[in-house]
């Protein structure tokens, strides 16, 4: 990451601190310098930085259509590669300050693109091609020191969601590959405002209004929706649980139906270097009347600062077989969010099934020169099962699918 500050600004600041301390300062006087350096540090906290992610996954049983059933971001098999290039310009809120203002604008090519689209922005812009571009946030951010110690915070804009664990960025996803959970029950952004409260050090309030999952100049209904949860920080941060929800008309053109997505997410810090991370999922949509549920429990050992060794196991059940799924063209996540026919035949639902799924891997971190600022190469096994009577995967031949996966990412 690189920080660009003021020259003049800083220049000035070291000035007058010199002049003020070589005399005797009263409390008021050391104060008003102190708020002023920090003011001055705050005008300049505006930050360019990125990332280029690549990636092979590899399945031993080379289905025929190259494609890895129920993954989204490695659903291409035996197949280099480049899922994300990624650049951000932010200027972080510092509550220090008081009053405070912010954004963020966020610009990604690859070919994790096409699945995060939100309707209206970018999302038929590249043809049929597998490489996709998308503005993944933009939102002005603004700190108001009010009601409570911690303040409120305030974005508007398109934001990533407050569900689950696993996240669009892979610096801080646990693994390469995602879970059943992040592919197919939760949102991955939201077009709209959301207000967090700070109300005590230990205890956040989030409450919003979006246009919808994954919606933004678009709407499939027309219909607003709820997003919140709650933040409990506990003995230390050592103890948090963040429980969200997603709550509103989802099914294109039908505007009273609800679709429910919630989780509720517990990190636990049981050691310096061992971790315990529980994802909780219950999804239901009205108008299907379709249920989805499931968990995944993650353990992260921190071997040294190099190196963590990680394992995830997931179970996951799609009642009806509503949500999970597999697209073959690019274009087929936003036809069937826009309630659009899908054209490639290959894409197509798992079933009836309840999925389990068992990764380990790593994350080795490697030193690299300016003006990179770090590397993380991350090696994963994982192995999927359908526990009912069906056969999602591999051409949809098996009821079970190997894949050996690597990726790289080189940060800015």
């Amino acid at each position: 990451m690189r920080q660009f500050s003021s020259f003049l600004a800083c220049v000035f600041i070291v000035l007058a601190a010199g002049a003020i301390n070589a005399q005797t300062l009263t409390p008021a006087e050391e104060d008003a310098q102190k708020n002023f350096v920090e003011k001055q540090e705050a005008k300049s906290r505006l930050t360019i930085s990125g990332w280029i992610e690549s990636s092979f996954t590899g399945n031993v049983a080379a289905p025929n259509d190259n494609q890895n059933f129920g993954r989204l971001f490695d659903d291409r098999s035996n197949e280099f590669v480049m899922n994300q290039a990624v650049i951000t310009a932010e200027r972080a809120l510092d509550p220090k300050v008081g009053f405070d203002w912010g954004f963020k604008f966020q610009f990604m090519f690859g070919t994790d693109a096409r699945y995060i689209h939100s309707l209206g922005l970018l999302d038929h812009a590249m043809g049929s091609s597998l490489y996709q571009p998308d503005i993944s946030e933009v939102y002005l951010s603004l700190h108001l020191p009010v009601i409570t110690e911690g303040g409120i915070d305030v974005k508007l804009g398109k934001f990533v969601t407050l569900e689950g664990e696993e996240t669009i960025d892979p610096r801080t996803n646990p693994f390469f590959s995602h879970t059943y959970i992040f592919n197919f029950a939760i949102p991955f952004n939201h077009t709209g405002a959301l207000f967090t409260l700070y109300a005590t050090k230990w205890l956040n309030l989030v409450a919003g209004v979006t246009r919808g999952v994954n919606t933004s100049i678009d709407d499939n209904n027309d219909a607003l929706a709820f997003h919140g949860g709650i933040g409990l920080h506990l003995n230390d941060e050592k103890f948090v649980v963040s429980a969200a929800t997603h709550i509103g008309p989802e099914t294109p053109g039908n505007d009273h139906d609800l679709r429910y997505l919630n989780t509720i997410t517990t990190t636990w810090k049981i050691t310096d270097k061992l971790t315990s991370i529980t994802d909780l999922n219950y999804t239901h949509d009205d108008a299907a009347d379709a249920d989805a549920y499931g968990v995944a429990q993650y353990l992260t050992y921190a071997i040294n600062d190099k190196i963590t060794a990680k394992i995830r196991g997931e179970v996951w059940r799609d009642d009806k077989g509503f949500y999970a799924a597999q697209f073959a063209d690019a274009h087929d996540p936003m036809r069937a969010l826009a309630g659009e026919p899908v054209i490639d035949p290959r894409t197509v639902g798992g079933g009836r099934t309840t999925y389990g799924a068992l990764t380990v891997g790593l994350d080795i971190k490697a030193q690299v020169p300016k003006p990179f600022t770090g590397l993380t190469i991350r090696p994963e096994l994982r192995v999927d099962h359908s526990f009912s009577d069906t056969r999602p995967f591999n051409d949809s031949r098996d009821d079970t699918m190997f894949t050996a996966a690597v990726d790289a990412i080189l940060t800015f």
